[in-house]
């Protein structure tokens, strides 16, 4: 039998369930999943590997206009997944307006990709307007066969694995004949570091109100591994020194909190020991400022 291999491409609008469904087909924890939207910005690669097959999943930023550069850099992710797809995952809901966001439906509509459109939160379905919630999850199936026929579409709950297994399926049938890109050890494209600031991100986003978790970036400034302990420097990044005192909290309340919760969930992650050093500073306008970005690694290229 030859050896199938490709990259398997997630894309939608922010808040769909598409790092839900990355963990599920990779069955790792490597996206953040929260209810926040804009929670993933990088392009997150995770590697499913048999003996016969290598599936390249990408986790990319939810769709949407920008309002600043770091908006635009996620934005690129998601297009440049467009462009090295062998089969495509376009994720929605059952609640999402379907024409949400057609400048970028529009360059999924050219594609000659394998394309499966992909219903998510069908376990939300209930009857209402006197309809039930089969005949709901018809009218969406309806509404969006219009706008990308080509695609082949599947309902599913990515929080409680319904379709999952017959998804992974479908996608090794349409998978083409080529060889490993990845060693088959392999898990991610992403170095140790880039989970520690994800891990600390995601604390922070389940942690804090309003604009703070958007204004904040995180960078590992020194990551160092024994055999059974992992030394880490983190500093948060925030725009303004208002936000700095918040990260902070009260006689430093806040931040011990965040800390000893990504510490709890770093250890779990490495499965070893972790001592965790965190550092607040501000950094007026990283999010617009192309070098900084560049620095965080938000370059598509």
């Amino acid at each position: 039998m030859e050896h199938k291999a490709g990259f398997v491409n997630i894309v939608g609008n922010p808040n769909v369930g598409k790092s839900t469904l990355m963990n599920q087909l990779v069955g790792e924890r490597i996206s953040i999943a929260t209810f926040k939207a804009q929670t993933t910005r990088h392009r997150i690669m995770g590697i499913v590997n048999t003996p016969e097959m290598q599936i390249v999943f990408s986790d990319t930023p939810g769709v949407l206009k920008p309002n600043y550069k770091l908006q635009e850099s996620m934005l690129a992710f998601s297009e440049s997944a467009l462009q090295d797809a062998d089969v495509l995952l376009y994720v929605t809901d059952v609640v999402e307006n379907p024409e949400k966001n057609m400048d970028f439906l529009e360059k999924v509509q050219k594609m000659d990709t394998p394309i499966i459109l992909l219903i998510n939160k069908i376990d939300e379905l209930s009857g209402e307007s006197g309809k039930s919630g089969d005949s709901r999850l018809g009218d969406i199936v309806t509404k969006w066969h219009s706008l990308l026929p080509k695609a082949e579409i599947l309902p599913i709950s990515a929080k409680n694995k319904f379709g999952v297994d017959m998804l992974l399926k479908r996608i090794q049938e349409l998978l083409p004949e080529n060889p490993a890109y990845f060693d088959k050890d392999q898990l991610t494209d992403k170095p140790a570091r880039f989970f520690v600031s994800e891990i600390i991100r995601e604390k922070i986003l389940l942690y804090y109100d309003k604009e703070i978790p958007y204004a904040v970036e995180v960078r590992v400034e020194r990551f160092k591994e024994t055999e059974k302990l992992i030394h880490i420097n983190a500093v948060i990044y925030v725009e303004r020194e208002s936000q700095k005192g918040i990260i902070i909290g009260h006689q430093g309340v806040a931040l011990k909190k965040v800390s000893t919760e990504a510490r709890k969930a770093l250890e779990k992650f490495f499965d070893k020991t972790v001592y965790l050093e965190t550092f607040v500073k501000v950094d007026k306008d990283w999010r617009s400022s192309q070098k900084e970005l560049d620095s965080f690694g938000y370059n598509p290229e």
